[in-house]
């Protein structure tokens, strides 16, 4: 299969969309929803060392036909061929992940991937692969104001000319990347894409991270730490897993998740 051989079919088939499609905002939000209901956000790759492959035939083979989730670039990368193959406007994007940075401090590199997508009432931010914080619903490229979805509350600013994503957590904004809209090429995905998977400064190498949404939860794994969170963050409940048996009925039952390896094997690697 050539990288231009995407399987439009296999993908709703993937994401259990049933219904009718069209470069529309109704199909935008019902793919998103399903994508991110169906392909869990994991970085099991990168934890292990293992290389993470971003052309298409690669992902769709990992995300689509195996039982297994990905990152923000595969997932981005992966969503933009669904939705170019239905007809949207879309362009990728590049952005510098701050959800862990201390206000004030220095940008760091552009290590995550997000998409505009344009429809004739405007142009929405569309990202299927922010794992601390999953985006449940395309946002409007409007600065300052509020926007809901399901599971939470997000804003748009702009400083200098680069935009600021934020997102409400305990009455206060967090931000969560800033970017700007100079298209990116399939080499600025590679080389972050390479640093992001192999940096040891990057928590996704040291760090077993899961998340995926279903309806008005979100289920997030860190290392042994299983939680469900409601609204902006509200936790729900919280458990930690045991051991190796633990983890692999996690990963199967609540994410959907084949492990490419021996649970033992990555259980060791979180930590404790």
């Amino acid at each position: 299969m050539m990288d231009h051989e995407f399987r439009l079919d296999k993908y709703l088939a993937r994401i259990g969309h049933s219904g009718p499609v069209a470069a529309d905002l109704a199909t935008l939000k019902a793919l998103q929803t399903a994508h991110l209901a169906a392909i869990p956000f994991e970085a099991i790759d990168p934890l292990l060392r293992r290389p993470v492959k971003l052309d298409l035939t690669s992902i769709q083979a990992k995300l689509v036909e195996g039982s297994r989730g990905g990152y923000c670039y595969e997932h981005n990368l992966l969503l933009r061929a669904a939705l170019q193959a239905i007809g949207f406007e879309v362009t990728g994007l590049g952005g510098r992940v701050r959800w862990m940075s201390p206000p004030g401090s220095p940008l760091g590199p552009k290590t995550h991937m997000l998409l505009k997508v344009d429809l004739a009432d405007g142009a929405y931010l569309v990202d299927a692969g922010f794992g601390a914080c999953l985006l449940d619903a395309p946002l409007q490229f409007k600065t300052d104001i509020e926007q809901t979805t399901v599971l939470g509350t997000y804003r748009l600013t702009e400083t200098d000319g680069l935009l600021w994503l934020n997102a409400k957590r305990d009455g206060s904004w967090r931000a969560m990347y800033v970017f700007d809209l100079h298209p990116q090429l399939q080499a600025d995905y590679e080389l972050g894409n390479w640093f992001t998977s192999t940096n040891s400064t990057i928590p996704l190498t040291t760090r077993l991270i899961v998340e995926r949404l279903s309806g008005n939860r979100r289920i997030r794994l860190v290392d042994r730490a299983l939680t469900l969170e409601a609204r902006d963050g509200e936790l729900t409940k919280e458990r930690t897993l045991a051991n190796a048996g633990e983890l692999d009925d996690v990963l199967r039952e609540t994410f959907g998740i084949t492990p490419p390896v021996p649970p033992e094997d990555i259980f060791r690697r979180t930590g404790g």
